[in-house]
């Protein structure tokens, strides 16, 4: 039976049974069933009830805020924010899914040809802790409007915002099991991805578990898809608005206290500017405010898990251990609850946590850089490649180094690396494959099929 405890305290908070194997599959057989009556649905109805599902998220978002809040301490304006792009998202998807998937003509020597999207039927989401109702509306939105459904294997530490967002749906008139959340452990996905039932699945999360799942799509010839961690590089070059990116890579680094998949994690200023961006960089660090997430202005509060800000602190001792010097933060606080202080370590080397891993917290990871060329390399030297950024006033240069050079999923010039309903998300290398929102996201679960009329 997991047990919930609050991450700012300690305290107990929740506790809840694991389904049985039986009620697993009760559900996927409620959740099939469910399928097959929605699959021929119109656009316009599923448009309608996702619009609905708008309207509640934004009609509850500060008691979904602070549900939040309290099961991963995440601070309270930053939760509410989330539940307002989860009803975006939503409502991107009712306005664009049609046309999305609309029959597509194509002139061949039949007297008609065109390829159709398809829905697949029940995909399985396994998803994480971070971003609890982000991540999971990211990938229900396309998924439902493009007539599948869904079974959600959420995070085990926040087992009430898995309910809340399946009573989202029913609250919004989705077909009763269309979309159903299962409490299970995670050695039980496999057995999920291998019911026939089940015909995809989808995980966010750390490189271990998505290679776990990846094998077990394979096995059973599934497809999948895979948002894991990332290193984000932000690159300062000498002609960059030193202030104004040291704010940027500052906020990119302590969004959600630092526990985002593409906040940026590696800084790398060029010579000319290196001690300028390390100055600002760290006073814009060193005057977040740390402490309870539930209280106006605090910009990082306790991270979601002790065991997590610990492993944290291994990483950040390690790093040390090895050369890098630590010049903000890097203690462990006395006072209750999973904190760690916003850290910038500097004369980082390969070899390192610091360069080598995700450092999942606010801790940011300085590097030396020779040149241009040398701030390039040093970011692509990652086995991770989720999103990269790069700084400077000429735009031009700033968008070929983007374009051409920078091997991730997402690369900005001047602001730092965000997900949106508009543009196609997700990585390549170590952090994984496929791709999330947009055109592209509401694709990858349909049936690309050919018609073909003689």
């Amino acid at each position: 039976m997991p047990k919930l405890t609050s991450p700012l305290t300690g305290d107990f908070l929740f506790e809840y049974d694991y389904f049985s194997s039986e009620q697993v599959e009760r559900a996927s057989e409620s959740t099939h069933a469910a399928w097959l009556r929605w699959r021929n649905t119109s656009f316009v109805h599923r448009a309608t009830l996702m619009l609905e599902a708008a309207n509640t998220l934004r009609r509850n978002k500060e008691e979904y805020g602070r549900l939040i809040t309290e099961e991963m301490g995440k601070p309270l304006a930053e939760a509410i924010a989330e539940v307002e792009k989860c009803a975006w998202v939503c409502e991107y998807y009712a306005e664009h899914a049609e046309a999305f998937l609309r029959d597509e003509p194509v002139k061949t020597d039949a007297s008609n040809s065109f390829v159709s999207y398809r829905p697949l039927g029940v995909v399985l989401a396994v998803m994480p802790w971070n971003f609890p109702f982000w991540q999971v509306f990211r990938f229900a939105a396309p998924a439902l409007m493009a007539g599948n459904a869904g079974l959600l294997k959420h995070a085990s530490n926040v087992p009430r915002c898995a309910k809340a967002i399946e009573d989202v749906f029913t609250e919004a008139g989705f077909p009763e099991g269309l979309f159903t959340n299962v409490y299970v452990p995670g050695g039980e996905v496999e057995k999920i991805i291998a019911n026939p039932l089940v015909k995809a699945v989808t995980l966010t999360g750390s490189g271990p578990a998505g290679s776990v799942v990846a094998a077990a799509a394979g096995k059973y010839i599934k497809k999948s898809v895979l948002e894991l961690g990332g290193s984000d590089a932000y690159l300062i070059l000498h002609d960059a608005d030193v202030a104004e990116a040291a704010k940027i890579c500052a906020t990119s680094r302590l969004i959600n206290s630092g526990q985002s998949c593409i906040g940026a994690k590696r800084f790398i200023p060029v010579p000319e500017v290196y001690d300028r961006f390390l100055a600002a960089f760290k006073a814009e660090m060193a005057t977040a405010k740390v402490g309870d997430p539930m209280v106006e202005g605090t910009r990082v509060g306790p991270l979601a898990r002790h065991d997590l800000r610990d492993e944290l602190h291994e990483q950040v001792r390690k790093s040390i251990s090895m050369g890098a010097e630590c010049i903000l933060g890097g203690t462990i606080p006395e006072d209750p609850g999973a904190f760690y202080p916003p850290t910038i370590l500097t004369e980082v080397q390969p070899g390192m946590p610091a360069w080598e891993e995700e450092l999942f917290g606010p801790v940011a990871s300085v590097i030396r850089a020779k040149d241009e060329a040398d701030a390039i390399r040093i970011a692509n030297s990652s086995s991770f490649g989720l999103g990269a950024a790069v700084f400077t006033t000429d735009t031009e240069r700033g968008m070929r180094i983007a374009r051409e050079e920078l091997e991730a999923g997402a690369c900005f010039v001047n602001g730092f690396v965000k997900s949106d309903p508009r543009l196609p998300f997700g990585g390549i290398k170590e952090s994984g494959y496929g791709r999330e929102l947009s055109l592209h996201g509401i694709r990858e679960f349909v049936n690309v099929k050919t018609v073909w009329v003689g």
